[in-house]
């Protein structure tokens, strides 16, 4: 009988546990960090004025644009020094599709693996208007992606409005996951797929694993919205992609990017967004 009487309460604390485990799986801690094209104007004119700005405010990660690729070495370590001083992370950078090829791809692995970065991504692949064209731009991101994946490291595509548009009844962003690996990363801008009207939540459950990291743009219809709008003020289903992408998705951080603000609003603008991002995850 006592231990029948044991046995009920054990089971009955353990039970009581069950909620608050089951919560703690729900709200995994996703980093939060900023597109560094955010900020570009700051960024040129000081960069380690702005990186420190940046983690002032509270980000956790940062994301270095096409003009890092310039560096030496020398800068590349300096400014890993600065975000490990900082407490700041580079877990990817945007790049051309030079990055990923010939001597292209040596010398962005060099630079990505000083900064601590993990992905190589391709955000400005140029001028593809043929389903062929975009056929070929997926061999050159897979075979960037075999070299880089014994490194531990992998390569991704920053989608745009352009990819979301059909041309002989394709989409390239279809054409683009069905002819990469399924551990190459697709990097999706929500702002730019809900602009063109495609649905950002079937597209993350549709390629379970691959979105490991968003970028937070947000987009609004109407006059004197559009990227003008800050992050939770638009239009984008974020809650929903968010319960997407951390259940199916594959989501290992997110990234918000703010493209358009006043002269001198930038830092501003990243802050208020930030602020925008906690209230809703809270």
């Amino acid at each position: 009988m006592h231990t029948t009487s044991l046995s009920r309460r054990t089971f009955l604390a353990m039970a009581s546990t069950i909620p608050f485990v089951s919560a703690l799986a729900q709200t995994k801690k996703i980093p939060i960090g900023l597109e560094l094209y955010s900020v570009r104007d700051e960024l040129m004119k000081d960069l380690p004025g702005t990186v420190t700005a940046v983690a002032k405010l509270g980000y956790e990660v940062v994301e270095f644009y096409s003009p890092y690729f310039s560096w030496t070495v020398d800068q590349a370590k300096e400014y890993r020094k600065l975000m490990d001083g900082l407490g700041i992370k580079c877990l990817s950078t945007h790049n051309g599709t030079n990055a990923l090829a010939g001597d292209g791809l040596s010398k962005a692995i060099e630079l990505n693996q000083i900064i601590g970065s993990k992905y190589i991504v391709v955000a400005s692949p140029g001028k593809v208007a043929t389903i062929d064209g975009f056929k070929s731009l997926a061999a050159t991101l897979t075979a960037a992606q075999e070299k880089l994946r014994p490194l531990g490291m992998g390569a991704g595509f920053h989608n745009h409005q352009t990819e979301w548009k059909p041309i002989d009844g394709q989409r390239p962003m279809d054409v683009l996951a069905a002819n990469t690996p399924k551990d190459f990363m697709l990097q999706l801008d929500a702002g730019t797929c809900v602009e063109a009207g495609a649905d950002p939540v079937a597209w993350i459950k549709a390629n379970p694993g691959r979105i490991k990291c968003m970028h937070l743009k947000d987009w609004g219809a109407g006059e004197s919205r559009g990227y003008r709008t800050a992050f939770g003020e638009g239009d984008v289903p974020w809650k929903a992609m968010f319960a997407a992408a951390e259940s199916v998705g594959g989501a290992e951080y997110y990234l918000i990017e703010q493209e358009i603000s006043g002269p001198g609003e930038a830092i501003n603008m990243a802050q208020r967004c930030l602020e925008n991002y906690k209230k809703m995850r809270a």
